[in-house]
């Protein structure tokens, strides 16, 4: 196990005028766990204002917050060559088009060949920031647009908008189940009381909002386009099978394989071969950190993506005919 510091300073964001310090900075700090940042606070390895706080204390909003503690959980990363799609970059930001399969940044189970690596062996100047500058996740089997920032400014200016909801997340994704229409999920998320690899709605966890839309219909299944509110861990497919519309391929939050009663050959094997959720971040909108551009990036859907919908159109199409 190896030890290293973190040390950041931020000013906390209006929108966490009355809550606590330690959810305010969760939010704020959406690559350390709640409970990190909760262990930093009781050791009074974190300041606000100048002072030693304690995790329940109400924040106001634009408190100065320094921390300054070590993660004894680091693991080291190191610039490992490997392809990597970008869609968008300039000497700021990098905005990656991740394939699915491909695990965002170091951690047990997974010390190498990941997009952190990747994005040492791209940019050497990345080394100075956390997580090489990546402001947020895609779970491994999620394909689709991420943002890095190169420089500790934007990266401070992209992590504040992405606490206030200033940027945009649109994903695809295909659910079990036929959706009458859109609709929204708001209903608050954190860890599961017992699995710890799972997620869980409960009345005790954090705000988490999920607008979703019908793209298409198909017999026993339903194309949807996503917008995120909040960014909470595998809040789309939690929120989704909360809802009754679990992500196909899904195998946390997902049902077991359903294949619709006289499926075509071409649905049968499609859907017995996709082995991923159903999940695509498919386009950005944000602010640039420094000159103030509205920056619209768009990653076209995968292929296996694509077969899945053709292979459920076809079927639609099929079943509709006999």
């Amino acid at each position: 196990m190896s030890s290293t510091r973190y040390q950041h300073e931020l000013r906390l964001p209006p929108t966490a005028a009355g809550r606590r310090l330690d959810q305010a900075l969760a939010d704020a700090l959406p690559e350390h766990s709640r409970s990190r940042l909760k262990r930093w606070i009781d050791a009074g390895q974190v300041r606000v204002d100048g002072r030693i706080p304690r995790p329940r204390d109400a924040v106001t909003g634009g408190e100065l917050v320094r921390v300054d503690a070590p993660v004894e959980d680091a693991v080291p990363s190191r610039p490992q060559a490997m392809a990597l799609s970008i869609a968008w970059e300039d000497a700021s930001v990098i905005v990656i088009n991740k394939p699915a399969g491909l695990v965002v940044h170091p951690g047990a189970g997974n010390p190498d060949g990941t997009l952190q690596n990747a994005l040492l062996a791209h940019d050497p100047a990345l080394s100075i920031l956390p997580r090489a500058g990546i402001v947020h996740r895609l779970d491994k089997d999620t394909s689709g647009l991420l943002i890095v920032a190169r420089t500790e400014l934007a990266r401070d200016v992209l992590v504040e908008a992405l606490t206030a909801r200033g940027i945009h997340r649109e994903y695809q994704a295909v659910c079990i189940g036929v959706m009458t229409g859109g609709g929204t999920v708001d209903a608050p998320i954190d860890r599961h009381p017992v699995d710890r690899l799972r997620m869980a709605v409960r009345s005790d966890g954090r705000e988490a909002v999920t607008h979703y839309r019908v793209i298409e219909r198909f017999r026993r299944h339903t194309w949807v386009r996503v917008i995120l509110e909040t960014g909470r861990t595998h809040q789309i497919r939690l929120h989704l099978a909360h809802a009754g519309f679990p992500l196909v391929g899904d195998p946390v939050y997902g049902k077991r394989l359903v294949i619709p009663r006289g499926a075509t050959q071409r649905l049968d094997s499609t859907l017995r071969a996709f082995r991923r959720q159903a999940l695509h971040a498919a386009k950005l909108e944000f602010v640039h950190p420094v000159d103030g551009r509205r920056i619209a990036v768009e990653a076209p859907l995968p292929a296996d993506f694509l077969e899945l919908v053709a292979a459920l159109r076809e079927d639609t199409k099929v079943e509709r005919r006999s």
